[in-house]
């Protein structure tokens, strides 16, 4: 017997669309059947995911979005929300990252980081999670009640990593989110779950893997391989199914074995 999910007559709002995980979770929950809005600085570079998208058969829509501006956050959910329909599935993707030992980390590249990786990822999860509060509270319309927000941290956020301290210190922050939100905001319906991927190959790394220094580390983990964006595939869905009600507050590390 197959089993499948589907998410048709679902709205899932993505940040950090425009490129790397970002646009491969976007394709994926189109693939599943809901209506995507693609979010990001890069306007054109979305609107090549959506014909993209569109040509595969998906429903996708574009929205400009810098979480680093409050306002910027305020306009992009509201724009979707009139242009598509009420938000009922969050991937809260944006991420940005500085490499150097803890001693070199200036003031800016704290604040860089802080503030896409957590503070932008708070303020746009309590955009739309204000959204979903609302409808489940029967003070706004909307058709599903409840929601499913993902927040994507990192297996860093687990397990600190040298010579990016402040990002890994981010995304445990993302994670300490994940489970505040899950506390106040589960019994409404809303599930806030975290995936923290390992090592994935994307478009910004991808070099990295070819030169000496990317090979040594890649002999170090458990099966000598980082992987591929679509390996998140299919714990991303099962996030995001109206199936998985009871999976919230989790912490799921999909690292290939590297953090045991």
């Amino acid at each position: 017997m197959a089993y499948s999910i589907d998410l048709s007559g679902r709205v899932a709002f993505v940040t950090g669309a425009s490129s790397g995980l970002g646009a491969q979770f976007a394709q994926t929950l189109a693939r599943a059947g809901a209506a995507v809005v693609l979010a990001s600085r890069r306007v054109e570079r979305l609107k090549d995911l959506r014909a993209r998208i569109e040509a595969d058969g998906g429903n996708a829509h574009v929205v400009e979005l810098d979480v680093t501006d409050h306002g910027s956050i305020k306009s992009a959910v509201a724009h979707a929300e009139t242009q598509v329909g009420s938000i009922d599935i969050l991937i809260n993707n944006s991420g940005v990252s500085t490499t150097q030992r803890i001693q070199d980390v200036t003031e800016e590249d704290f604040d860089f980081t802080f503030d896409t990786n957590v503070k932008g990822a708070f303020f746009v999860a309590q955009e739309v999670g204000k959204r979903m509060l609302a409808r489940a509270r029967g003070s706004a319309p909307g058709t599903y009640t409840g929601g499913r927000i993902v927040n994507i941290a990192s297996a860093a956020g687990l397990r600190v990593l040298p010579q990016i301290s402040v990002y890994a210190m981010s995304k445990a922050a993302v994670i300490h989110m994940t489970r505040a939100m899950a506390v106040e905001w589960g019994r409404f319906g809303i599930n806030v779950n975290a995936l923290c991927p390992g090592y994935i190959d994307t478009e910004i790394n991808h070099h990295h893997w070819q030169t000496e220094q990317g090979q040594k580390l890649v002999q170090m983990l458990p099966r000598k391989r980082v992987g591929q964006v679509q390996d998140l595939d299919a714990v991303l869905v099962m996030l995001c199914a109206n199936e998985s009600h009871f999976i919230n507050g989790a912490v799921i590390s999909a690292d290939d074995g590297a953090g045991v």
